[in-house]
C-alpha cells in the first residue's frame, strides 16, 4: 500500500468526473461535494498539513473510535480527529463469511472508484474488504462501507455529519493524487493493558500480526507497506508487492532500523503483559450481544440500528492453567459455541465467574465527549484551540521514531 502519487490535476479530473456522473443518477450526489470544514481546515494548518495531503485512517472497535491522520511535508503521518463511532455491530475478530454481522479487521484500501455519493446511508465509501489475506483464508462477503444514519449490519457507521466531513477529507486527499487511503482497523487499541486481557482469545495470533503492523506505524509515523505470505501479513518488506498470501514466504529484507525499532517496542509491550498478568490481569473473552457505540451517544439509543443490542459486553474470566496433555488451556480448546453458550449463562444468571463492564471514557475525556456528542460536532481534535505535540495528541507515551529512520518521501507536493 505504499502511496504512488498521480498528477494532483488528473486526480481531481477523475474524481471530479466520478461527481458529475453520480449527478445524473442521483439528486442526492451534492452532499459528496460538500467542502472540509473551515475549523478542519485550520486544524490542519496547525499540526502542519493540508487538505489535500493524503490521509490514514485507523479504528478501534472495543473502543468505537476512528482515527483520522494527515501526512505532513516531511512524509509523516500525524493525528488529526478522533470521531467517536455510533455503532458497530458483531464482535471483536476478524470478519469471516457472508452475513455473520462482523466489522472487518486487518489492513485495507480505499480507492477514489470505492467512494460512493449515492449512499442509501447519507455518504459512503467502501474500505475494501476482503483484501488478499481474506480471501486466502476463505473469507466471504463484501461491500463493507463507513457511511451515515448509524446503522450497522458489519459496516462501520458514523453519523450524517461525521460521515459527511469523512467523507470531504478523503475525497481532498483523493484529489490532491493519493492513490488510495489505508485503513487500519482494529478490535482495540494495541496497549499491553488489552492484549494481557485477551491473551487467551482464541483470535491473539491473528491480532499479534495486526500489533506488528500497527507498531511499523507507530515507531515511525509512516504508512506501513502491507503485503501477504504463508497466510499472512508482511509489513514493510522489501520486493513484497508480488508476494503470494497462499504460498510459503521467500526471505525478507527490511530496513535494518524500522525492524529494530519494532522489535524493541514488541520485546517492551511483552515485558508489560507478562507484568500485568503476573500482578493479577485475569485473561477474558468480551462478548456483546451485538457489538456497541462509543460512549459519547449512549443518550441517544433511540438514532441507532438495533437499539435493544446496545448493552455493556460481558467479560468471561478464562481459565489459564493448562487442562490437557499438550498445555492447552480449557479456553484454547473449548468451542466458539460453547464459549457463547456460557457467556450467555453468566449475564442471565450473574455468576461470579462473569461481570458486565460499561463502557464509559475516562474522565479527562466525559466532559469534552458529552458536550461532543450533544452537539455533534463528533471530533476529539488532536489540538485543543491551538498546536498540540503528537505525544499530547496520543495522551502520552507515543513512541518516538530514531532519527536515523528517515521519511519516505511522497510524491504529493505540500
Amino acid at each position: 500500500m505504499k502511496i504512488r502519487g498521480i498528477a494532483p490535476a488528473l486526480g481531481l479530473a477523475a474524481l471530479a468526473a466520478f461527481a458529475l456522473s453520480a449527478c445524473e443518477q442521483s439528486g442526492l450526489a451534492h452532499r459528496s461535494l460538500a467542502p472540509i470544514p473551515s475549523e478542519t481546515v485550520a486544524l490542519m494548518g496547525q499540526v502542519g498539513t493540508s487538505p489535500e495531503a493524503p490521509m490514514l485512517i485507523r479504528a478501534y472497535k472495543k473502543e468505537a473510535e476512528l482515527e483520522i491522520w494527515k501526512m505532513r511535508s516531511d512524509g509523516r503521518y500525524v493525528h488529526l480527529k478522533t470521531f467517536p463511532m455510533c455503532r458497530w455491530s458483531g464482535q471483536l475478530g476478524p470478519k469471516r463469511r457472508q452475513g455473520d454481522r462482523q466489522v472487518p479487521e486487518g489492513f485495507y484500501a480505499i480507492g477514489p472508484a470505492q467512494m460512493n455519493p449515492n449512499s442509501n446511508y447519507y455518504l459512503s465509501f467502501n474500505v475494501g474488504y476482503p483484501n488478499a489475506l481474506d480471501r486466502a483464508l476463505g473469507h466471504t462477503g463484501g461491500d463493507i462501507m463507513v457511511h451515515g444514519a448509524c446503522s450497522s449490519a458489519g459496516c462501520f457507521s458514523m453519523t450524517d455529519k461525521q460521515i459527511a466531513e469523512i467523507y470531504a477529507i478523503a475525497r481532498s486527499s483523493l484529489a490532491g493524487g493519493q492513490r488510495a487511503i489505508q485503513m487500519q482497523s482494529f478490535p482495540f487499541k494495541m496497549t499491553a493493558e488489552n492484549l494481557a486481557k485477551h491473551r487467551l482469545d482464541p483470535n491473539i495470533d491473528f491480532w499479534k500480526q495486526l500489533k506488528e503492523g500497527s507498531d511499523h506505524f507507530e515507531v515511525t509515523f509512516q504508512e506501513p507497506q502491507v503485503a501477504f505470505c504463508n497466510r499472512r501479513y508482511v509489513f514493510n518488506a522489501a520486493g513484497a508487492a508480488h508476494l503470494d498470501p497462499d504460498a510459503a514466504c521467500p526471505p525478507l529484507k527490511q530496513d535494518p532500523q524500522i525492524a529494530q525499532a519494532v522489535a524493541e517496542k514488541s520485546a517492551q509491550d511483552e515485558l508489560k503483559i507478562a507484568r500485568l498478568a503476573k500482578n493479577g490481569v485475569k485473561p477474558v473473552r468480551v462478548v456483546y450481544r451485538d457489538g456497541g457505540q462509543h460512549p459519547a451517544f449512549a443518550a441517544r439509543v433511540s438514532e441507532v440500528s438495533r437499539p435493544e443490542t446496545i448493552v455493556p459486553p460481558t467479560e468471561i474470566v478464562l481459565d489459564e492453567k493448562p487442562s490437557n496433555a499438550s498445555g492447552e488451556t480449557a479456553a484454547q480448546t473449548a468451542p466458539k459455541s460453547a464459549v457463547m453458550s456460557s457467556a450467555a449463562k453468566a449475564a442471565d444468571r450473574n455468576r461470579p465467574a462473569a461481570h458486565v463492564i460499561a463502557m464509559v471514557p475516562l474522565r479527562s475525556d466525559r466532559r469534552e465527549l458529552s458536550a461532543l456528542a450533544a452537539a455533534d460536532s463528533t471530533q476529539v481534535n488532536s489540538a485543543k484551540r491551538g498546536v498540540r505535540s503528537q505525544k499530547d495528541a496520543w495522551g502520552g507515551d507515543i513512541p518516538t521514531p530514531p532519527a536515523s529512520i528517515g521519511a519516505r518521501k511522497s510524491a504529493v507536493v505540500h
